[in-house]
């Protein structure tokens, strides 16, 4: 006898077997730890979901580790203190280790409600690949100046060079499927929030974006600070932007000094034809050098274009 199972009824056996690992990092949260990880629990086991919760210490001094393993996380250590963006690898390998079918990554301070992890699952399940929480179409809670201004500019860099809408390029709080976690490499050492959507965007990974609101905490301990956060994500954006777009990152360079070659070479042409005089050898021999200096970025970034 053959039985007919329903659409519906085969979603909801799938998503039985499915399993959700929330992953936190963390280095010396003891005073909060607890608490989010509690919080996490309530939501999820209201919910669908097989979920497990996953901790990755980044070397604490203080009593993170058996925190988190007396509210019931699993641990994984890192021998030394390592940062964000190796303690975020760290934390997907061990993941798909788990074979984790959809990660959740939020954070240890407490600043992205639980609440939302739901949604940014239920974006999952409708065939999304990676879903981000962002506190710019949701509420902020008193973020600093600095701060919001850096996320803004960042998701205005990000939206030109992925051709994707973004509005909070940096936030830690987002879901990725386990694809997008084994497709998906890092070669920088701070932004992975950066990097990540980068890379997603130009394997043509669909992303997509829910509002959230953000609680306001103290500074995250694994940043030394937002102007530390600036510096070095500015400077990985232009990495990220030679290496997946060298013709155009090449080609605007090249472009200015052959521009700035050419406007000289006719301002001395001008005077020459006006005195009768050159004006110096050095401004011809400058002139000279920045079209050959031009001409040759743009070939290299033709290069590089054709290799890539």
């Amino acid at each position: 006898m053959k039985f007919k199972i329903d659409k519906v009824f085969k979603e909801e056996l799938k998503d039985l077997f499915m399993l959700v690992i929330i992953t936190i990092p963390a280095w010396n949260e003891e005073q909060i730890l607890g608490a989010v990880i509690s919080e996490i629990k309530v939501i999820m086991d209201q919910t669908k979901y097989k979920y497990k919760i996953h901790v990755q210490d980044d070397g604490s001094t203080d009593n993170t580790v058996r925190i988190a393993k007396k509210y019931g996380a699993l641990v994984h250590l890192n021998e030394r203190h390592k940062g964000l963006a190796d303690t975020f690898q760290a934390e997907i390998k061990y993941c798909l280790e788990l074979n984790a079918d959809i990660i959740v990554h939020t954070d240890a301070d407490g600043q992205y409600p639980a609440e939302f992890i739901p949604k940014l699952l239920e974006e999952i399940e409708k065939g999304n690949d990676l879903v981000i929480g962002s506190r710019f179409t949701g509420k902020i809670e008193n973020m600093p100046l600095i701060k919001r201004f850096g996320n803004m500019a960042f998701a205005y860099v990000f939206t030109q060079l992925c051709q994707t809408k973004i509005t909070d390029s940096t936030t830690g709080f987002r879901a990725f499927t386990k694809n997008v976690a084994k497709d998906i490499y890092f070669s920088t050492n701070f932004t992975y929030t950066h990097e990540q959507l980068i890379r997603a965007a130009r394997l043509k990974f669909r992303i997509k974006e829910i509002p959230i609101y953000a609680r306001k905490t103290r500074e995250s301990h694994l940043m030394k600070g937002p102007f530390d956060y600036a510096i070095r994500a500015w400077i990985n954006i232009f990495r990220i932007y030679r290496d997946y777009n060298p013709l155009a990152f090449f080609g605007k360079i090249g472009v200015a000094l052959f521009t700035l070659g050419v406007l000289s070479s006719l301002w001395i042409l001008y005077n020459y034809l006006d005195t009768g005089m050159v004006g110096g050898i050095p401004r011809v021999i400058l002139a000279a050098m920045l079209i050959l200096a031009g001409i040759q970025i743009m070939l290299f970034g033709l290069l590089a274009d054709m290799k890539k």
